[in-house]
């Protein structure tokens, strides 16, 4: 076939964000619909940041927009210098790479570096309207079908305030659906508040179907990161009452940090640039981590805590328990890619990691009560670790290539490119014959479990090693497990967990969910865990078969069919179902469906939740199952 130079495309304006969405939102599902509005609402917690706004209001309309309101400066509406027949404001909505963030005195410090916000918001909507209140005036406009203007910026009468207004639309043709969920909106609102003290956001639902609970909230913290460090420890049991907090401004910009430590197993560090949450860590954790483990370490043999012959304290054993935030401000931030979930600037290693060993240091001397409780659960840490060494060896897999040591209910698939193969974690031994059955050998691997697995979320991990299904489970991925964990190594790109449809079925996915969000976390953060969505009923009519996923989808069948003759039949259990069924609705990918854990853009609000589901707090458990009844997402946040 010939190429020639006719045979290449020039996509313009706003033409390669309709064209490639998944380029600038990361998806065109739930996740990304929710990014619209993280973006308009980061252009207002910029004018924050600023110094030029303390309110911002989001509201989910009755009419399905979503509406972000702020008090800031509003965007110039002024003749922009470089082309002269459009305002600053229509260059801002219409343009890629184009705002107040590349240069000039607009902003020091600000969260959407990479300047396509709101233009991609504009793009990926049906509508956006615009309102601007400036300089003792109000500007309307409206965009149409992607970000086309229906009319030039117009001064419509005189304000007396001043901010920026967005309403928009998210175009159905893009989107695989269109209803925010005001749920992952608040859990986003609440950590942006957390992260900018004294910021007040108010969050709306005025949809006729909203839940009581979410009509209106408020969201402002006096305390800042110190009120988010309690929040996340709410579900747990602090080991001392007071939060460690401290900050520091440098010319190469302001570090603010809070820690607190807790009785439980996990390290909880949270960290952020320009309230951007950097999941994937970077340089700023780098420093924060070195400085803590080498400030207790001095410490405990300062204070003749640790003894010579001990040794000194790992990381991971002075971690254990800690509940950390750390949020660094800075001018020119590098990110890794445009979803900016690693911070790439050395300075901010050298900085953070000088602010914790001064400010540490002097705090744990100020308060030795807490000094010695946070090296007292580290040595009993280290002892825990030294017991497990053995246990971990036990369970490491040997090479990526050998099967041998694998468990021995596993049923392995022969293929080794771990893209195309899939590991089904099936409960029970019997729905596990069946599944082997009804597998593709080549690609599908089949892992049966017995009952429910240990809940890791409260089990140190000498005691989780110990657990024959989780050393089945660590050895079939592949790819270790806690610190060594590397996910690189996995032998599956399709962990998925087939569980029966009920109340039991729930309780073994969330045991499960809680193993690899504390023991294998980069294994949900990357998107390779899944959960199969296997049928409670199938109903025959005439000749024609059908399965349904719940009791909600039966009643709807129902109702569509109410004249005529339905036979109805419910599965018990996977156990109940046959091979042929089984594959037609766990295993043929052309057939089932599949739900993906996503926990990659909120970490913080993953631990928070877990802590909740499956720790010590009965009351906050209950208080949660009540509030999230029937809103099955996981950790779809």
């Amino acid at each position: 076939m010939a190429y020639a130079a006719k045979d290449i495309t020039v996509l313009k304006g706003l033409e390669p964000v309709r064209e490639r969405p998944g380029m600038y939102i990361g998806s065109t599902g739930l996740s990304g619909l929710h990014h619209l509005v993280y973006e308009v609402v980061d252009n207002s917690v910029d004018e924050a940041l600023a110094g030029f706004c303390d309110r911002i209001k989001v509201s989910i309309q009755k009419d399905g927009s979503c509406r972000v309101e702020d008090n800031g400066r509003g965007i110039p509406t002024g003749k922009h210098p470089e082309f002269k027949n459009l305002s600053a404001a229509e260059v801002v909505m219409t343009m890629l790479h184009a705002g107040g963030k590349f240069g000039g005195e607009g902003y020091k410090i600000s969260g959407g570096l990479h300047g396509v916000g709101v233009s991609v918001v504009n793009a990926l909507s049906k509508r956006l309207d615009l309102e601007i209140h400036r300089e003792g005036a109000k500007w309307t406009m409206t965009y149409e079908n992607g970000g086309k203007p229906k009319a030039k910026l117009k001064k419509v009468g005189p304000s007396n305030k001043t901010g920026t207004t967005v309403s928009f639309w998210p175009d159905p043709t893009i989107f695989e659906e269109t209803e925010f969920r005001i749920q992952t909106l608040s859990e986003r609102m609440r950590e942006m508040a957390f992260l900018n003290k004294g910021l007040e956001i108010v969050l709306r639902d005025e949809r006729d179907d909203a839940d009581a609970n979410f009509k209106e909230q408020k969201f402002k913290y006096t305390g800042g990161i110190v009120d988010f460090v309690k929040h996340l420890n709410t579900s747990k049991e602090p080991l001392h009452k007071r939060v460690a907090s401290f900050e520091s401004e440098a010319p190469e910009g302001i570090v603010e940090i809070a820690m607190q430590w807790n009785t439980g197993y996990h390290e909880g560090i949270h960290s952020f640039a320009n309230t951007i949450a950097t999941t994937e860590g970077g340089m700023h954790e780098e420093g924060f981590k070195k400085a803590i483990t080498n400030v207790v370490n001095r410490y405990a043999k300062r204070r003749e805590l640790l003894k010579e012959k001990d040794g000194a304290l790992l990381g991971e054993d002075i971690r254990e328990g800690l509940t950390a935030i750390l949020s660094v401000k800075l001018k020119n931030p590098q990110f890794e890619g445009q979803t900016k979930t690693k911070l790439g600037n050395t300075e901010m290693r050298s900085l953070v990691e000088k602010v914790t060993n001064e400010k540490f240091a002097d705090w744990l001397e100020e308060h030795p009560p807490e000094g010695r409780q946070i090296v007292a659960k580290a040595m009993q840490a280290a002892r825990a670790r030294m017991a497990a060494r053995q246990a971990r060896d036990l369970t490491r897999r040997q090479s990526m290539l050998d099967s041998a040591g694998m468990p021995g209910k596993l049923a392995d698939c022969s293929s080794r490119n771990p893209e195309e193969c899939e590991l089904l974690i099936v409960e029970g031994d019997s729905a596990g014959g069946s599944a082997k059955q009804a597998r593709d050998p080549a690609v599908q691997a089949i892992l049966p479990i017995r009952g429910k697995i240990l809940n890791v979320e409260r089990a140190r991990i000498d005691k989780m090693l110990k657990n024959e299904e989780v050393q089945a489970l660590i050895t079939a991925v592949g790819a270790g497990v806690g610190a060594e964990f590397e996910v690189e190594n996995i032998r599956y790109h399709k962990v998925i967990i087939l569980a029966d449809a009920d109340v039991d079925g729930a309780h073994i996915r969330t045991l499960l969910l809680t193993f690899f969000f504390r023991q294998m976390q980069a294994l949900v953060t990357d998107g390779y865990v899944y959960i199969a969505q296997p049928p409670l009923y199938s109903v025959t009519m005439g000749n024609t078969k059908q399965y349904l996923k719940d009791d909600k989808a039966l009643e709807a069948f129902r109702k569509e069919n109410a004249n005529r003759k339905i036979d109805v039949a419910r599965f018990k259990g996977l156990g109940e179902m046959d091979w042929h069924e089984l594959r037609e609705t766990c295993f043929d990918p052309a057939q089932r469906t599949l739900l993906r854990v996503d926990a990659s853009e909120a970490e913080a609000i993953a631990d928070e939740t877990i802590s909740k589901l499956m720790g010590n707090d009965v009351d906050r458990r209950r208080e949660f199952i009540q509030q999230n009844a029937g809103d099955v997402r996981f950790l779809d946040i």
